[in-house]
This record gives C-alpha cells, sequence and structure tokens, in this order.
C-alpha cells in the first residue's frame, strides 16, 4: 500500500497530519467503549497493512512512511481510506472486472478489505485492544537475495555492472555497461533477480538487462536480438521466476548489457547494480524455452505521434509464430500513460480482451503475473493487440509539459508504450493437451458437492 512512489512523492498524502491527529484521536478507553461491530486498528486493520502494505511501508523503504503502529497509521487514516477505495493503493491497477483475474502475486485488497479500512475510519479510526495487536512481521534484510528462500540456495551466478555516479542534480542518465558473463557452457535459467546497491538505490529509477550472445532461429521462433530481453528491476518488480520444466538460455561467452535509467536527488550517489541467476542442474535441458517480448514497442517506435494538448489512442499488434502460453502482463508507458488494454485476435477473427489496466501510473511497473491454471494458452497464428490510451493536456497532472508534441523516445519526458511478456512457446501435442486438462477441470468444478461427474 506504498502511498508513494521511486520519486518519494506523497502524493495525495499532505492533508495535514495535524488537522488528522485532531479529527482522528479516540482514546482507546473510548475505543473499548464503542460497538463491538466497529472495526480497530489492533484486530482489524493491522493484519491488512501487514499482509498488504509494510513490505514498502517500513523503514528504509521507498514509502515515504512506515504504517506498522497505530501512532504511524492514525495521522494518515483518511488519506489511507481515499486510496484504498480509488484502488490507487496497494499499486495494482488492473480493471477487475475484465479479462483475466488469477494472478500468482496478486497485492490488490480485497472489496472487504477495503470495506473494513473505510469503516474503521469513519468510526473514528479506534485503536483497540493492544492484546490483539498481531505479532510483528519479521521482513528479509536488504541484503539478501529473496529468491535464494524459492530455491533454497544463494544464486549459481552473479553479474555487476560497472559504477555510475549520479550527480546531486541535473538531467535523467541511462548507463548501458557490457559485461562478461563467465559462462563457459550454456546453462538454462530457473531463476533471475535483479537489486541496485542499498546506496545507490534512491537514484535507480530501473535496470533492465538483455543478454548477448550469438543466437539461431530456434524452431519456428526467430530469437530476438542476439538474446534480447533477460529481465528488469523497477518498482514492483524485481526478476522472473520461471514455471516448472521451463527457463531462459545463457549460452558459453554471453554478456548482459544493463540499461540502468538513473535521476538525480539532490546528493550525488554511486550506484552498481547486480544480477542474480538460478541454474537448472548441469546437463538438465528443460522442455520449454521462455522468451521475452516487448509487445508493441515496433509499432510504437513507428508511429506514435501526439501534437500537444491531446488525447490520443495506439495500437501495436504482435502475431505468435507458434501455440504459446503467455506467463504475465507488464504494461508500459511514460508520463502520459493513462490506460493499456492486451487482447488476442484468434485466427477464426475471435476476439478476447485478456487485460485491462486502467489507472496506469508511471511510477510503477507492476508485473501481473498469471496463476498457472489462468495463463492464456493460445493457438499459433493469434495476433496479440497492444493498445494504448495516452493524455497530452495539462488536465494529466503528470503531464511534465503540454505545450509539447510528443513522440517515441526513452527519457521520461518522451513516450512509449508496449508489454513486456514472458512468452514459451508449445508444441501443438502439449498446446491441445493443456486445453484438455483445463476443461477436465472446469468440467470438475462444475459438478455439485457429493455428485458423480458423467463420463
Amino acid at each position: 500500500m506504498v502511498l508513494s512512489a521511486c520519486r518519494r512523492k506523497a502524493e495525495g498524502m499532505a492533508l495535514g497530519v495535524a488537522v488528522a491527529t485532531l479529527l482522528l484521536a479516540p482514546t482507546v478507553a473510548a475505543a473499548a467503549a464503542g460497538d463491538a461491530a466497529t472495526p480497530t486498528f489492533t484486530k482489524d486493520v493491522a493484519p491488512i497493512l501487514q499482509e498488504k502494505c509494510e513490505a514498502c511501508h517500513r523503514p528504509n523503504q521507498m514509502a515515504p512512511m512506515p504504517l506498522i503502529t497505530f501512532e504511524q497509521v492514525r495521522p494518515y487514516a483518511r488519506s489511507i481510506r481515499q486510496k484504498v477505495e480509488a484502488r490507487l493503493m496497494p499499486p495494482w491497477h488492473l480493471d477487475n472486472t475484465v479479462g483475466i483475474q488469477k494472478f500468482e502475486n496478486d497485492m490488490s485488497l480485497s472489496q472487504a478489505q477495503i470495506d473494513t479500512i473505510s469503516k474503521w475510519v469513519d468510526s473514528g479510526a479506534p485503536m483497540g485492544n493492544p492484546a490483539d495487536m498481531p505479532k510483528a512481521k519479521v521482513w528479509p534484510r536488504d541484503d539478501v537475495w529473496r529468491m535464494a528462500d524459492v530455491y533454497g540456495r544463494e544464486p549459481d551466478l552473479v553479474v555487476k555492472s560497472t559504477p555510475w555516479t549520479q550527480a546531486a542534480q541535473g538531467q535523467d542518465q541511462w548507463w548501458q555497461p557490457v559485461v562478461d558473463t563467465g559462462l563457459t557452457e550454456d546453462r538454462w535459467v530457473r531463476g533471475i533477480e535483479i537489486r541496485p546497491s542499498l546506496k545507490g538505490r534512491p537514484v535507480v529509477h530501473h535496470v533492465v538487462t538483455n543478454l548477448v550472445q550469438a543466437e539461431e532461429a530456434y524452431g519456428a521462433v526467430e530469437v530476438p536480438g542476439g538474446g534480447g530481453y533477460f529481465s528488469e528491476f523497477a518498482v514492483g518488480k524485481i526478476g522472473d521466476r520461471f514455471r516448472e520444466n521451463s527457463g531462459k538460455l545463457m549460452k558459453a561467452g554471453s554478456k548482459i548489457k544493463f540499461d540502468i535509467h538513473y535521476h538525480s536527488v539532490g546528493k550525488e550517489l554511486t550506484d552498481q547494480s547486480e544480477v542474480a541467476v538460478w541454474f537448472y542442474p548441469k546437463g538438465v535441458t528443460p522442455k520449454y524455452r521462455v522468451f521475452a517480448q516487448a509487445m508493441g514497442v515496433q509499432d510504437s517506435m513507428k508511429t506514435l505521434d501526439l501534437p500537444p494538448g491531446k488525447l490520443g489512442i495506439f495500437t501495436g499488434y504482435f502475431a505468435l509464430a507458434n501455440p504459446a502460453r503467455l506467463e504475465n502482463f507488464q504494461p508500459h508507458m511514460h508520463l502520459r500513460g493513462k490506460a493499456l488494454s492486451m487482447e488476442a485476435i484468434y485466427p477464426d477473427g475471435r476476439t478476447e480482451m485478456l487485460n485491462y489496466v486502467d489507472r496506469f501510473n508511471f511510477n510503477w511497473h507492476v508485473n501481473y503475473v498469471y496463476a498457472d491454471d489462468a495463463a492464456p494458452v493460445l493457438p499459433k497464428g493469434t495476433v496479440i493487440k497492444i493498445t494504448s490510451w495516452l493524455d497530452n493536456t495539462a488536465a494529466n497532472k503528470n503531464n511534465p509539459d503540454p505545450s509539447q508534441w510528443v513522440g517515441w523516445g526513452q527519457r521520461s519526458n518522451d513516450e512509449m508504450y508496449h508489454a513486456h511478456v514472458n512468452v514459451t512457446y508449445l508444441t501443438q501435442e502439449d498446446y491441445e493437451k493443456i486445453l484438455a486438462e483445463r476443461k477436465r477441470q472446469q468440467s470438475s468444478a462444475a459438478v455439485p458437492a457429493g455428485a458423480t461427474a458423467r463420463r
């Protein structure tokens, strides 16, 4: 439930701590004497904050304030209600009325959780009984690899960028060093995690990594750009974890090209970002190779042209060379981005909305990772359509200059649109097998408890 993002702007939070404290200062005794059905902080609200908010709202994290204790939370109660009711926080910007809604990393609040917070604030934000306070959550240190717990070991390979020092003031910078991996044989990747250095983290907007290695066509798939996009760090994303029996391929002699976006924060800082990689055991080859695609980027580069003071709708297309499973959906635009959708156009002409982000926020690069049984499985020849809505008017409070004509570019003040999507290409046999298994599971789920499914 971070109430700000990478530039540390506490949007909408300046409601006045002093005023909020006066308005929301019921005593513990008054709360204890209230209606037993009234939510309290210790019993009802604190567990929600622990589950969905503390990851960022704790000391030394990106949020502007911790939201752990009653004393820390109460001054911001009304602003918290505003943000959660608008579904702006936690940062999960999907329209929940259309498309796929099952994700491995869903951080959104349920309607019941939103209602609890709203009712708590409307009731005067009582503290409740201190004995009801949940046990403090223990968070991992910031200098540890988070995926080490997933794989039960430290990474097999760590590649560091060469250092960059960002001036206290000045233009955004892109640092693009190319670093040898040191690999002497081909290895298959199970997981990737990327992190800036602790001292340099405040100036890092995002870290994109690309593989540089000799490539050939992979079946019917033309491998993008010498290995192509590898993984990314951004607010809301730290890397990739690949499904069972699938992964990315790093070849002997490969290099990693970093593309690190730095911005100034008022003091000089030096960063050296790192990429950690977990491999499959030597000699193990997963069945599926995962390819990262920036869907729509080519159309974006060719067609994005937005006059001053205008709204724009732009589209991009990407054709699937084989049957495929899409593993995630990560929309990307800049400061004029308002919404972005991903649709499937099937070979028979049918269309299906896969997902629609209707509250895009450039401060967040949220990666929506599909649950295994919900990831879209699509036939060969399906075309993925990306639609972007951009706002270059003065009504867009994020717009740096509505008098400027905007085209494609890498600076935050320029614009772009695409979706980062990991694609796992399937054989026709596996494609049909997955569809048949999902159909069977849906049929079983539709049978009432105690009944016997017909065969």
